[in-house]
C-alpha cells in the first residue's frame, strides 16, 4: 500500500532494505525504494522519471534530487523535485525543499525552507562530493540492493 492511497506507485527498480547502510552518493536511473540509511546524495541519472520513495525507516543524511519524490522518513539535506515531492504523515526533513507540486500530509515536518519554482532548471544545483564513487557501494547487513 503506498503512502497515498490514490496514487499509482512507481515500478521500483532498486530497493535498499532496512538493514543496509550505502555511503556515498546513490545514482540511480528508474524508481528505488529506500527503507535503510543513505549517508550521502541520492540523484537520478538524468532520468526524467526518476522516483524516489523513503519509507518511515528510511534516513537520507545528504541531498536529493530527483523526478519525483515520496517521503515519509527522514531527510537531513536539501529535496530538489523536477515534479512533485509527496511528504506523509512521518516525513521530517531538514533542509530546503524545492519543488514544483507539494503535497503534505497532517504530521509532516519540514525544518527549513519551502521553495516553489515554476520550472525544474530554476532551481539550483545540489552539493556533491566529487570525492565519491557514481553508483551505489557501501555496506549492506540484510538488506537488499539492486543496481541499475
Amino acid at each position: 500500500m503506498g503512502l497515498f492511497r490514490s496514487r499509482v506507485q512507481p515500478k521500483i527498480s532498486t530497493v535498499i532494505g532496512g538493514e543496509a547502510t550505502i555511503r556515498g552518493d546513490l545514482i540511480i536511473k528508474g524508481a528505488v525504494h529506500v527503507d535503510g540509511t543513505v549517508r550521502g546524495s541520492v540523484m537520478s541519472s538524468g532520468d526524467a522519471e526518476a522516483v524516489l520513495v523513503l519509507s518511515e525507516r528510511g534516513v537520507i543524511e545528504g541531498d536529493v534530487k530527483m523526478s519525483r519524490v515520496v517521503i515519509n522518513g527522514t531527510v537531513t539535506g536539501d529535496v530538489y523535485a523536477g515534479g512533485k515531492v509527496e511528504l506523509g504523515p512521518k516525513a521530517k526533513v531538514t533542509g530546503t525543499v524545492y519543488y514544483r507540486v507539494l503535497e503534505m500530509a497532517s504530521g509532516a515536518e519540514v525544518n527549513g525552507q519551502l521553495v516553489h519554482s515554476a520550472e525544474p532548471e530554476q532551481q539550483p544545483t545540489p552539493r556533491h562530493d566529487s570525492n565519491a564513487e557514481s553508483g551505489a557501494e557501501g555496506e549492506t547487513a540484510g538488506g537488499a540492493l539492486g543496481r541499475t
